[in-house]
This record gives C-alpha cells, structure tokens and sequence, in this order.
C-alpha cells in the first residue's frame, strides 16, 4: 500500500507566501500557470504561493486537494521542436485552497495578505459574466466570479486604506476576446451596482492593473483511461494527476512593468508579453484552427481517422504543408519568421503520438468552422496574390464534397446544423459539378457572403469536384494542384 503524496516525505514542506489568488483548480489552470509559477520558483526563485479558490458551489473533488496537501503530478506528454517528450514532475505551488461557500470569512481574509500581487482565473467562458441578481455586497456567498473578486478587491481596498501599492495585476486565461477587460467593466458595474465608495472605484482603475491574454494548452486532465499507467510510475498516492501536451502558449498584454512583477521570461515556455494580442489570436486562429478544418475533409475522404494520420502520411501532408506555409502565412500580418516557428510547433502537436484526435471529432460544424478559420486566408490570399490559394480552394471542395455524406459506399461523419446538411442534400440532387459549385458558394447562410463573387472560383470548385468524383481525392488533388 501506497503512502499519500506528502510535503514532509518530498521535502516540500518551506511555506511560500500567498502572492497569487487563483479562481478555479481545474485540470487547465494546473497544468498551466501553476505548472509556469512552481517553474519560476525552482528556477527562478519567485517564492510564490498560491490560494486556490473553488469557484463554484457543485461537488467535485475540491476536498482531495487539502488532503493531499494541495500537491500533484503532471504528466508531461507530446512532440517539442520534434523531441519526443515524456516527463513528470510534483507540483507544489498552491499552499492553500479554499471553498468560499463553506467558509467565506477564510476567502475573504486572502484580501488581507500582505504579499498578494496577482489574481489568476480560469473560470470557463461562461464565467465572466454579469448576474445582476447579485445586487448586493452582503449577498454572500457570491456565486458570480466577477461579483466574488469585486468583493475580495473591497476587503483588500478597505484593509489596506487605499493603499496604491496594494492593487493587484489580474491575469483571466478564459477564452473570450478582451477578457481582462471584460472583467474589468463587470468589476466597475458592480461597485456601481452595490453603492460602493467612489474611491474604491478609482483605486480599481488606477492602482489595479488588467492584462487580456491569449492561452493555449491541451491538457486531457485526470487519465480516466488508462490510469494504472500512471499510477504505476509514482511510489505515492494522487488522486489528482494531470496529463498535458508539451506545448505550452501564453500571450499577454503587457510591457517591461510585468516582467518587473513576474519572471515570465525565465520560465524557458512560449509566454509572450505584447502591446497587442490580437494579430497572436489571429494567428492561432488561421494556422492552428485553420489547418485543422482545411484538413479534416480531405484526410477523410483519403481514408485517414486522426490528425497524427493525416500529418504523418505523405500525401495528405502535402496539402496540410502548403496551404500552411505558401498560402495562410503570406497574408498574415506577423514577421514570418515567427509565424513558421508557430507553424512548426503546431505540426509538433499534429504528431503527438500520446493524443488520439480524430478527424470525425473536428468535423463538428465543419462549414461555420471554415467560414470562420480558413475563408479570411481565401478572401485575403486573392486579393493580395490576384489568384486563388490553390490548396485552399481543394480543401474547399473537398468539404463541399464532404457533405454528400457518402464517399465510395460508406457513410461519412457530417455533423452539423440539420437546415445545412438539409440544403447540401437538396444542392447535390443535381449532377452538374457548376451547378453545384454555384449553389454552394452563393449559399450566404453558409459563409454570410457570396463567395461566387471571387474570381473564378466557382469554375475551379467545379473543376476539383468534377476530379475528385471522377478520378479519386489522390490523383483529382495532383491534377488539380498542378
């Protein structure tokens, strides 16, 4: 029989001083920023602590954290710079975690810590909302994260008197655009909202600062499938393992102010602070997302059932390769040395041989996906070029093609909107390969344009799918390229 995981028996046991509040301690945030900040204290002598709040009032397993003494193991598993990586390592950052609707005095004396400097959160995209039923500051438990952290910067306001030096730098990770500023307008509207001081108001604007971000990790979480695996490989009891790809991306808006605050640039991970995320947002849109959906298509009808497939195999690579880098990158307004970096980390994470992604997963929603991801790079390419991407304009009529929901007798995974796939199988009544390109690309309810207005691209939709019907998604793709 095992023996718990324990501070004493790892030499753990130095007490760190609570410098961050951390709203959510689910799988990401853990194999995230807690992962970067227990970095930065071995490596780079942060001395940072971490108070770990529960969010929200379900059950869960909230209570194995302090009876494992909030410590656990990440699985480190994927492809990095195309290294094999496959690494563990005990987590020991978070020194306390507390359930507010157990006991909110104990939540709200965390506003009290001397040390205190930054909030962290990851409370999911439906978390940073406005409930205007939490009309009151005495209404407590709050179970709104923005109406619980505007409480929480209260006390702290009031315990401190005001002081300018006691504000916090508040760093969201939920994936909503501008969600620190989002944040930071519900903070404001609850002051209002609860009558609270006017230089509570002031100090929040001017002695707090906001950082809006950009995060991306996949992280699978507790190994359900597969668990003696891991268990098998520590000499201790967790009940809270966690498993992550190598990838790691953090972008934040920020300046030099940041860095003098936390030691992000010591951490050795892809954390980038910036004036600006919007053109990294845009970039992990068009060449992560988007090399994922101008895929998912035309690896399918070649046969293959996961992304690592479909990266790994040659010819499906070709198109994957090219729309990337000749055709999505270009147009991109990011120094292209950068943006190929990204784009070889991306194809890292393609070939993860530890996560099984199936293409018939990614196919979910396939057309709003395209519309989204993968049609700006069309637009943008043909207006910059004067010609069509031509990778793109195959991965588009392969997804047109796609949604016949059959290839050669056997029925394919088309999950989407049902009035979609309903106008697809009224379009493909017809037999007539212009026809059906028109009907397709002027349908607006699917790209909310014309898409027929583009130079030429009906004839060369039509031209591909009259290929891939005719002579197979192989040779109609060689045909077409060249």
């Amino acid at each position: 029989m095992k023996n718990k995981i324990s501070r004493e028996d790892l030499n753990l046991d130095k007490k760190l001083p609570i410098k961050i509040v951390q709203f959510g301690g689910g799988n990401f945030l853990r194999a995230f920023s807690d992962y970067v900040v227990d970095k930065l204290n071995i490596e780079a002598d942060f001395n940072a602590g971490i108070a770990h709040v529960k969010v929200t009032p379900s059950k869960g397993n909230f209570d194995v954290f302090e009876a494992q003494e909030n410590l656990y193991t990440l699985f480190i598993r994927g492809v990095k710079k195309s290294k094999t990586i496959d690494e563990k390592r005990i987590i020991s950052a978070i020194q306390k975690s507390i359930n507010p609707y157990e006991n909110y005095t104990d939540y709200l004396n965390l506003a009290k810590e001397e040390q205190l400097q930054f909030i962290f959160s990851n409370t999911t995209e439906s978390g940073i909302v406005f409930d205007e039923l939490e009309n009151k500051i005495s209404s407590v438990p709050h179970k709104n994260f923005p109406a619980k952290l505007t409480s929480l910067l209260y006390e702290r306001f009031k315990f401190f008197h005001g002081a300018e030096d006691k504000g916090l730098t508040i760093i969201p990770s939920e994936l909503i655009n501008d969600n620190a500023t989002t944040l930071k307008s519900y903070i404001l509207k609850y002051a209002e909202l609860w009558n609270l001081d006017k230089h509570f108001t002031d100090w929040v604007e001017h002695c707090n600062s906001f950082h809006n971000t950009l995060v991306d990790r996949i992280v699978p979480g507790y190994p359900k499938d597969g668990t003696e695996f891991y268990l098998e490989q520590l000499d201790y009891e967790d009940g809270l393992i966690v498993v992550s790809e190598a990838f790691l991306l953090w972008v934040i808006e920020g300046n030099q102010e940041l860095l003098k605050k936390i030691p992000f640039d010591k951490a050795n991970e892809n954390i980038l602070i910036v004036n600006d995320l919007n053109p990294y947002r845009t970039s992990k849109v068009r060449i992560l997302n988007g090399a994922h959906t101008a895929m998912v298509a035309f690896s399918i009808l070649c046969g293959k059932e996961t992304v690592k497939e479909a990266i790994d195999d040659e010819f499906t690579a070709k198109l994957i390769n090219e729309a990337v880098f000749k055709e999505i990158i270009p147009v991109l307004d990011m120094p292209e040395d950068e943006l190929k970096v990204y784009a070889e980390d991306v194809f890292d994470r393609f070939r993860n041989p530890f996560l099984k992604h199936f293409l018939s997963s990614i196919a979910l929603n396939s057309i709003s996906k395209f519309k989204v991801r993968v049609l700006p790079t069309l637009v943008e390419y043909t207006k910059k070029k004067n010609q069509l991407p031509k990778n793109i304009v195959f991965a588009l009529a392969s997804l047109i093609r796609f949604y016949k929901c059959e290839w050669q007798n056997k029925t394919l995974p088309v999950l989407d909107d049902e009035s979609i796939i309903e106008e697809f199988k009224s379009i493909w009544n017809s037999y007539d390969y212009n026809q059906i390109a028109q009907l397709s690309l002027e349908n607006k309810s699917f790209w909310d344009v014309d898409l027929t207005e583009i130079p030429e691209l009906r004839n060369e939709v039509a031209k591909a799918l009259e290929l891939i019907d005719s002579l197979g998604i192989k040779e109609a793709y060689t045909q077409f390229i060249n």
